[in-house]
């Protein structure tokens, strides 16, 4: 058998176990970039021990454990606080200032992942006097990696790599404050914990999540292909109220997919967007 026909097998069977997951357990990863969704299943295909892609379809509709680890590794979830610290820099220094005018600040993290990011905020917010009149709402499709974020818990090994972050993004405390540990882990203290809302929410057929203030939805949008990239944003951009922010990951741009000049205008050297107030 030719390489271009076992290819052309693959891609049938790597489409019938997307199907099978969307009939069977309702996440649709149909407009997600073939080429990750290839490069996601081969991997999985090799840590779950199977032979092909048939192979695994069948333990994935009959052994739910099965499922959820397909479904955790589908998703991507390199992430760590204060993440790109100089883009939080920003935030801190430009962006809340802003937000402060507001009596009551309204913030989406959409695809919060494991909510690194999300306690992130709730420092910064912390540090401006801003978290008592703040809700952040963290979202994502994966109700794993969910619940990981709103437990707060990540390994102690973590924390010095999220204390230089959060020193280079200009913090103002140390930041063993929001943190206790125990044994090996790090654990969140539960007063950074009290204005987020955690939630279901999938981006690829959800819908509105109100007017916000500002909107993470940072390295996401790399793993859609254009269609959903631009059905993604029409999204984001409704729940962004005017004058409003959108922050994306480094690696993605509005102006790439011919969105920017109808809603948004670039801020600054960072992938920070306000919204046209008309």
């Amino acid at each position: 058998m030719h390489e271009s026909e076992k290819d052309t097998i693959l891609d049938i069977e790597i489409n019938l176990l997307m199907k099978a997951i969307q009939d069977q357990y309702g996440y649709s990863f149909h407009n997600y970039s073939r080429d990750y969704i290839r490069r996601r299943v081969l991997k999985i295909i090799k840590e779950e021990g199977v032979s092909n892609v048939s192979e695994l379809q069948h333990m994935v509709l009959y052994n739910q454990q099965v499922f959820e680890r397909v479904l955790l590794r589908m998703s991507i979830h390199v992430t760590e606080m204060f993440r790109d610290p100089m883009y939080f820099r920003y935030i801190r220094n430009s962006l809340l200032p802003q937000l402060a005018s507001h009596s009551h600040i309204k913030i989406w993290h959409a695809g919060c992942s494991t909510g690194e990011e999300v306690y992130s905020m709730a420092i910064l917010l912390t540090e401006a006097n801003l978290y008592h009149r703040s809700t952040i709402y963290a979202t994502d499709f994966n109700e794993i990696v969910l619940k990981k974020a709103a437990d707060g818990i990540f390994n102690l090994e973590q924390v010095q790599q999220f204390t230089r972050n959060y020193q280079a993004a200009g913090g103002q405390c140390s930041f063993a404050n929001y943190f206790h540990s125990h044994y090996e882990y790090a654990i969140i203290d539960h007063n950074l914990k009290k204005n987020i809302i955690f939630a279901d929410h999938n981006l690829v057929d959800g819908h509105e999540f109100g007017k916000m203030q500002l909107i993470m939805c940072r390295n996401v949008l790399i793993y859609f292909d254009h269609q959903l990239q631009r059905r993604v944003l029409r999204l984001l951009a409704g729940s962004v109220q005017p004058g409003g922010f959108l922050g994306l990951g480094m690696s993605e741009s509005l102006s790439e997919i011919n969105f920017l000049p109808f809603t948004f205008f670039k801020l600054s050297q960072f992938p920070i967007y306000q919204k046209r107030l008309t």
